[in-house]
């Protein structure tokens, strides 16, 4: 398993054999970001290979630009076509006026396509459509603005969201958490947790007092914690609390082989993101259903994309099971936890259901 802490883990090593070789048929099937640089690239951008202990892999731009990293401007131009560069004018200007309204026909007009043909590119190149993009990057605008100490109004106002009622409606700082509290980093919180041995190494169990809001696999308790604190940076951690007890033993005999396992959580989210979630927690044990499924499911059936991201953002696995989704090709793709943890899983739930 890669030591690195990663947004979406794909298949690590093939990922960075990709990336080595500048292999442009992996092109679409991930993006690599350079946390040195900030910068995401495809795997055969033609710049200098990064160290790989800087190098974080997600399977669709979309992903790459809501954890804070732009676009390399060198190889999503370079090697594509005329069409493909006019997307990434498209994003560029989209960036330059994430404050205003987005008008798809000014758009348009503005890289030389058609409305119509622009949304096709945009989408295939990006990975979501035009408006998705606008509105990830505002959403990131306006925590990034918080997170700077501006006021909620301030914030508002710089990131063209126009009313505090938007806000609300868009919910950019995540399903039940008010811009107040996510301006202060969430102080006061006291979050509890603990880290144990698993079948699938360390296992970190997080736990606030509405209930459990992190479930994490790993190799490190460092980097474990590490991303606890991030997720959580004002907050007050404490670990070794004798009330994670129920909720460790409970995740532990599911792990043995006990298929139900149902706990209160406090995660935050969006409500698209809910609502996938919410469908994953029905799924059987030892059952799959690919991204494709998932997305029909919900009734949302051209957002496949989108149930990817939301399975990526999943922080409490096996009480939410993102390992049940594979790809439509049966690829096991997509485990934010490492993609031999998934086959490993999937493997037991297949020799015990």
């Amino acid at each position: 398993m890669s030591p690195v802490t990663t947004a979406l883990t794909l298949d690590d090593a093939a990922c960075w054999q990709a990336v080595l070789a500048r292999d442009a048929a992996f092109d679409g099937l991930f993006v690599y970001a350079v946390r040195t640089t900030g910068v995401f690239c495809r795997p055969s951008c033609p710049s200098r290979r990064p160290r790989r202990s800087s190098v974080l892999f997600f399977t669709t731009g979309a992903a790459a630009v809501d954890r804070g990293y732009r676009a390399c401007k060198r190889c999503q131009v370079a090697p594509g076509t005329a069409a493909v560069a006019a997307a990434r004018c498209a994003s560029a200007y989209i960036a330059r006026h994430v404050a205003e309204p987005l008008v798809l026909e000014t758009l348009a007009k503005h890289v030389g396509l058609s409305r119509s043909h622009l949304q096709r590119v945009f989408t295939r190149t990006i990975g979501i459509s035009p408006r998705a993009y606008h509105e990830a990057l505002r959403a990131r605008r306006f925590r990034n603005t918080l997170r700077r100490g501006s006021s909620v109004a301030s914030a508002i106002y710089e990131t063209g969201y126009g009313s505090v009622s938007r806000v609300y409606e868009r919910k950019p700082t995540g399903e039940g958490v008010t811009p107040a509290a996510y301006r202060r980093g969430s102080p006061g919180i006291a979050v509890n947790y603990t880290i144990v041995e698993c079948p699938l190494g360390r296992l970190l169990v997080a736990g606030t007092e509405k209930g459990v809001c992190a479930v994490k696999l790993g190799d490190r308790d460092q980097l474990l914690e590490a991303e606890l604190l991030h997720e959580y940076p004002a907050a007050t951690l404490v670990r070794g609390t004798p009330e994670l007890e129920h909720a460790v033993s409970r995740i532990l005999a599911h792990l043995d082989g006990t298929p139900h396992l149902d706990l209160p959580l406090d995660v935050r989210g969006t409500a698209f993101q809910w609502q996938v979630w919410q469908h994953l927690q029905s799924i059987p044990w030892g059952e799959t259903r690919t991204y494709g499924e998932v997305a029909r499911a919900i009734g949302r059936p051209s957002a496949v994309r989108a149930v990817a991201q939301a399975c990526a953002t999943n922080r409490v696995c096996l009480v939410v099971p993102c390992h049940r989704v594979i790809g439509a090709d049966g690829r096991l793709t997509g485990f934010r936890w490492g993609i031999d943890r998934k086959r490993a899983l999937l493997d037991r739930e297949k020799r015990r259901g």
